[in-house]
């Protein structure tokens, strides 16, 4: 697993179409982003053989692999969210946070809500 440094031009990347419409993925992604650098992580983007992990979060010799996800109801992106972990052959936690209340937990990998991950102060 090549780990890579998260780099942001700046930070508050464009939301907003040209269209007016949010991008609520990119602002799902950046909110889940800044919520790892406050709570003390150093955060890293994964490179796979089959493609790339959101966010590989690191403190005190701890890591964790999150994919950041603002809908997980469609079936099609559930399963391309969580596959992004199969090459990982660690057993480091996996998570994938999301809008969503039902518990999408499979294969060991945790299903957090953005809510319960925001108001975590140990995660």
């Amino acid at each position: 697993m090549e780990k890579k440094k998260y780099k942001i031009k700046s930070f508050f990347v464009a939301t907003k179409k040209n269209n007016k419409e949010v991008n609520y993925s990119q602002s799902f992604e950046n909110l889940v982003y800044s919520e790892l650098i406050n709570k003390g992580y150093e955060v890293y983007v994964g490179k796979t053989k089959d493609g790339e992990i959101d966010f590989i979060a690191v403190k005190n010799q701890n890591i964790k692999y999150i994919q950041a996800c603002y809908d997980l109801s469609n079936e099609d992106t559930r399963n391309k969210e969580f596959s992004a972990f199969n090459s990982i052959k660690d057993n480091y936690p996996k998570y994938v946070i999301s809008k969503d209340n039902e518990n999408y937990f499979q294969n060991g990998i945790t299903h957090l809500n953005i809510f319960d991950f925001l108001m975590n102060d140990d995660f």
